[in-house]
């Protein structure tokens, strides 16, 4: 069954739609985990990403390691860091970094530590790859994984509230992009009092927030 037709029959028109997230998130992750399309999707998104970087100021940029079949964004973000040393000779270099964050275990908020390709890295309480023993960094951006999204730049993620607990807690407040497929758009998707928007969200066919 195509997701968009699910989706609808889970509306949040219906009394019974605030069971229609976890409804969407294990359709949706189910069918991220089986893409027959995978290597493209991944290509043109990496595409997008990169392109969309190009005008952006930020020195330091929180990302993800990817689980759950989720796109993987540090490929275009490595060089994103490579094209900062590249940087004219005349001109001050920008020192480009990269972070991936790590639960803080007593407030369940986000702290982002410094990742480069070959840094040591360790399992988190959660079996996700994290940095060890690297610098604790503040981005000016991060780039969020999502299960679905919808109007306004809601997303959908995986229950845990993780990202809208760090979110509400940092001054000033980072710019903040959501990275997911296009089949992932929940039109009828409707937040909640503690959902804090995303200030873009980019997909495998372009930018689908702010809508264009």
């Amino acid at each position: 069954m195509d997701i968009k037709d699910s989706a609808g029959a889970a509306s949040p028109s219906n009394p019974d739609a605030g069971g229609s997230k976890p409804v969407w998130r294990k359709q949706l992750i189910e069918k991220r985990k089986n893409l027959a399309d995978r290597s493209l999707r991944i290509d043109l998104l990496q595409r997008v990403l990169r392109f969309w970087l190009i005008d952006r100021p930020d020195a330091v940029i929180g990302a993800y390691w990817p689980i759950k079949g989720e796109f993987d964004p540090l490929p275009a973000l490595f060089r994103w860091q490579e094209a900062g040393l590249e940087e004219d000779a005349n001109s001050a270099q920008i020192h480009r970094r990269i972070g991936l964050p790590v639960v803080n275990k007593v407030d369940k908020t986000l702290t982002f530590y410094t990742w480069y390709p070959g840094c040591p890295m360790e399992e988190d309480a959660y079996g996700i790859p994290k940095p060890k023993d690297t610098e604790v960094v503040v981005p000016t951006l991060i780039f969020v994984p999502c299960v679905g999204f919808g109007p306004g730049g809601y997303r959908l993620g995986y229950g845990g509230g993780f990202y809208d607990r760090t979110l509400a807690s940092l001054q000033p407040k980072p710019f903040t992009v959501g990275l997911g497929y296009d089949f992932g758009w929940l039109p009828e998707m409707e937040p909640e009092s503690h959902d804090i928007p995303l200030d873009a969200i980019l997909s495998d066919t372009g930018t689908m927030w702010p809508l264009k």
